[in-house]
């Protein structure tokens, strides 16, 4: 069973590196990655009372690949970030990474994601407002990039 303590921490080089594709021939192994994303996710939840979603590096799954439980479970496979709205809002983002962190940045307010599901289908979903800013998360985790490296100024910390 994974928990809090499996999410790879603030500073593990891991989490700056850019992750390979899935192949459709490792979809197989999906269910599996799956299953311990939500472990770990709800792990978090219980402890610290926030998580929506998290990205398969975060847990050393150096695949592009993230998991979202919101209304209901989203498998992201692969996902491309498209019509990025210019509009933009300023928030505090958090991570399962630094859970104990909040950093100020800004995020597009709308865009339209397209990706592959846990059965390899092509999916197309418009976003808009919290659910664009946590894909955006999400999918910056992919490339090695943190919500720190977004920070809007040296003073966009502050412990939650």
């Amino acid at each position: 069973m994974k928990t809090t303590d499996d999410i790879l921490k603030l500073g593990d080089p891991r989490l700056y590196e850019t992750c390979e594709p899935v192949d459709e021939s490792e979809l197989p192994l999906v269910a599996a990655w799956v299953q311990d994303l939500h472990e770990a996710m709800e792990d978090i939840r219980r402890k610290y009372g926030f998580g929506r979603g998290i990205a398969a590096p975060q847990l050393g799954i150096m695949k592009r690949l993230f998991y979202l439980n919101l209304d209901k479970p989203y498998v992201i496979i692969n996902p491309e970030l498209k019509n990025l709205n210019e509009d933009t809002f300023e928030m505090w983002d958090d991570c399962m990474s630094f859970p104990n962190l909040l950093v100020k940045v800004d995020r597009h307010r709308s865009m339209t994601l397209q990706y592959f599901d846990e059965n390899w289908k092509k999916k197309t979903w418009e976003v808009r407002d919290d659910i664009s800013e946590l894909i955006q998360h999400e999918y910056d985790h992919l490339d090695g990039i943190l919500c720190t490296m977004r920070a809007k100024d040296a003073k966009s910390f502050k412990y939650r």
